[in-house]
């Protein structure tokens, strides 16, 4: 894309010198989670906290500013949705919220985190809330200071200032009235399916499934649908995650249990589908917002996407299954494809979100939803954070966690200070739902392509459709342009619907 200016060659030079600072800071935030020795922990959260330092001079350059006063005339950048348009939209968006911000803050976030995810790993090795309490006081405190720094719309509240950064645009109370009657309408479908009577066996799915040969067959089907190895890597990590470090580069992570087979090939195919997109993002435009993701709504909806609605499938497993079979012989060669396909689609409560079912994963994300708000409001404190779960979940899901790693020390995102990240789990959902009709309906039946071995028609859709156009639109616009339809939570009912009703009996 042609610069239209000297201006705007001169923003968009910088935003790029500035991006590639952000990829050096996230290449040790991989390494932190994966590689490092638990001794370097305090060495890398100085480095992590002089890197955000630094950033956040860059982002908040006064120069930035003059530019951005320059750049005010749309009609001259070809319009309101014109890639040029887009790139100041976001560039003043940035610079506006960065610049509310005193260094100071940005650097103390970054030191806490990186010590505060170490402390959360052995906290949840142990079970034990308290070892880990006095971070997620800090972290809290200093979440609540960002958001005062930031401020919120005059009608709105303090946790819209956390949400903006992961799902621009939206506001708390948006979202809470889409998940309204999308919750229930889970709960009326759960509740159906607790009724049926009918229970796949489950147990399958826990017996002897070897580490490696998990890893040689995960790492096999997120190569089938279109993740790039020779532009990525898969390693381990005590949560899984996905980082883009830049173009060519991308690192996914995942955890292995010989016990139990959902958690990490799910979780590869999850990550996978963040990678694909990660990977479609214009590299030309690393540094701009047209090779960014729209919003982390968005991206997660390709992640659930290849998830859930391809790899959970019937047809995906007509094709993978006698691979699973040869890979694990011992667990699977007395299973048929329909035993198999039922137990990967079981529908009961259970305590971790990571590795929940279809249907009441979204429970799980306004159960957080609902105590983030609460946290930031200041109605919850950090120290009661165990008893409120635990209620909330016992509310939900008729279940009391026995222990904290089961319950609020299960997500590495408060100790990461992602507050105001969950709920973009949801909306990925929706968004999903949306645009997998979409592709449909322009490429036909895409389960008999899956039953064929054939994912790459539906990545390169969501290439064409999704990943090349960046930030250029905000994610309902992005929606909107793609399907022809405003976000709904009815398309993913729809979907819900369609696939657990006939394995439970249900008319």
């Amino acid at each position: 894309m042609p610069d239209a200016n000297p201006i705007l060659t001169a923003l968009i030079s910088h935003l790029r010198e500035t991006a590639v600072l952000r990829s050096c800071a996230g290449l040790l935030g991989w390494d932190e989670q994966t590689c490092m020795p638990p001794e370097g922990a305090e060495h890398r959260a100085n480095q992590s906290a002089l890197l955000a330092g630094l950033i956040h001079d860059r982002a908040t350059a006064p120069q930035i500013g003059e530019w951005l006063s320059a750049l005010t005339d749309e009609g001259a950048l070809g319009g309101p949705d014109s890639p040029h348009a887009a790139i100041v939209r976001e560039a003043r968006r940035g610079y506006e919220r960065a610049t509310c911000l005193p260094r100071r803050l940005v650097e103390e976030l970054s030191h806490t985190a990186t010590l505060s995810q170490q402390t959360w790993v052995e906290a949840k090795r142990r079970k034990s809330f308290p070892h880990f309490r006095p971070w997620l006081e800090k972290m809290v405190a200093l979440k609540r200071e960002e958001a005062d720094a930031i401020g919120f719309p005059a009608g709105g509240c303090k946790y819209d200032a956390l949400l903006d950064d992961y799902e621009p645009g939206a506001t708390t109370a948006e979202v809470a009235v889409v998940f309204r009657p999308f919750r229930e309408a889970t709960v009326q479908l759960l509740n159906d399916i607790r009724g049926s009577g009918r229970r796949p066996d489950a147990s399958i799915l826990t017996r002897r499934y070897p580490v490696e040969a998990q890893r040689e067959f995960a790492t096999a089907a997120a190569n089938a649908i279109g993740f790039s190895f020779t532009a990525g890597r898969l390693d381990e990590s005590a949560h899984p995650f996905c980082s883009g470090i830049g173009p060519g580069d991308c690192r996914l992570t995942t955890r292995y249990n010989e016990q139990h087979f959902p958690g990490a090939f799910f979780g590869v195919l999850h990550e996978a589908g963040h990678g694909i997109y990660e990977q479609g993002l214009p590299r030309e435009e690393f540094g701009t917002c047209l090779g960014d993701a729209a919003s982390l709504g968005i991206h997660e909806s390709q992640s659930r996407m290849w998830e859930n609605f391809v790899g959970r499938g019937k047809a995906f497993w007509k094709h993978f299954y006698p691979q699973a079979q040869a890979a694990f012989p011992e667990a699977l060669s007395d299973v048929s494809l329909d035993a198999f396909h039922a137990a990967i689609n079981d529908v009961q409560p259970s305590w971790i979100r990571v590795e929940a079912d279809e249907v009441t994963y979204n429970l799980h994300i306004m159960l957080r939803f609902e105590l983030e708000q609460q946290l930031i409001s200041g109605d919850l404190e950090a120290a009661d954070v165990p008893g409120a779960w635990n209620a909330a979940f016992e509310r939900d899901f008729g279940m009391r966690p026995t222990d904290d790693s089961l319950g609020c020390l299960q997500d590495v995102h408060w100790s990461a200070g992602l507050l105001g990240y969950f709920p973009t789990y949801s909306l990925g959902n929706m968004y999903a739902a949306q645009l997998f009709e979409a592709a449909e309906r322009d490429l036909g039946d895409l389960d008999a392509q899956f039953a064929r071995g054939e994912f790459l028609p539906l990545k390169q859709w969501l290439n064409e459709n999704v990943h090349r156009h960046g930030q250029r639109y905000r994610a309902t616009r992005l929606i909107e342009v793609v399907t022809g339809e405003a976000p709904s939570h009815e398309p993913l009912m729809r979907r819900l619907n369609r696939r657990f009703r006939p394995l439970f009996g249900l008319a």
